[in-house]
């Protein structure tokens, strides 16, 4: 996964250019921006900074975190507000981070991680997060498939797919379609205030971290 996206990093954002997510996308933009407003934001797995550039508007700070130093290249080299710094770390490694922030935020990085690790990765986001934070996801449905078909399934239930870049190779990409019901199981007990939103090209997940009385 990690060489796919080193590799993708030049053109990773054409799959902002699909004329069938122009809608969708229009209203994810204005959504992160508002959702973020005034907060210290983590965000993981940042890629090439498409959604970035989106919470830096309104946020107090940004830190940009990926495991991949070539896609943070791309991120840097658009032309973001002094509030936005970057750190290489795997989104499996939050707990080097010193800091703790009050709103955390993945783009199209959700659906990347196998089953079997999810409650890790929730746990570990978590520990930065300060009680109340906002947290939101956003990812693909379905509807992608119909450029990428699904090719093959593991053991766990994890879905790939096969994914030919402009050097002529092809990379099996795993990438899970989790439900409504599988993401509320996945935070039961540690938030509040769930909810979920699926549109035409993709979905919407936020919620806050439980509040410690």
């Amino acid at each position: 996964m990690k060489t796919y996206y080193q590799e993708r990093a030049p053109v990773y954002d054409r799959v902002y250019h699909y004329p069938e997510r122009q809608n969708d996308l229009r209203f994810l933009e204005d959504f992160v921006a508002r959702q973020f407003a005034g907060l210290n934001v983590l965000e993981i797995a940042a890629g090439t900074g498409y959604w970035t550039q989106f919470i830096a508007r309104k946020a107090h700070t940004v830190l940009a975190t990926d495991a991949t130093r070539e896609v943070l290249n791309q991120l840097e080299a658009r032309e973001l507000p002094a509030s936005v710094a970057t750190e290489v770390i795997d989104a499996f490694a939050l707990n080097n981070l010193s800091q703790t922030f009050a709103g955390a935020f993945a783009g199209l990085w959700l659906s990347h991680v196998p089953k079997q690790s999810l409650r890790q990765f929730f746990s570990g986001l978590h520990n930065r997060l300060l009680p109340g934070a906002r947290v939101t996801f956003i990812d693909n449905t379905a509807v992608q498939c119909q450029r990428l078909p699904i090719t093959d399934e593991d053991k766990f239930g994890n879905t790939y797919q096969d994914r030919l870049l402009d050097n002529g190779i092809t990379y099996k990409v795993l990438k899970n379609f989790p439900t409504r019901e599988e993401l509320l199981e996945l935070v039961d007990t540690i938030a509040i205030e769930p909810q979920h939103t699926e549109l035409d090209n993709f979905w919407l997940f936020t919620y806050r971290t439980t509040i410690v009385k």
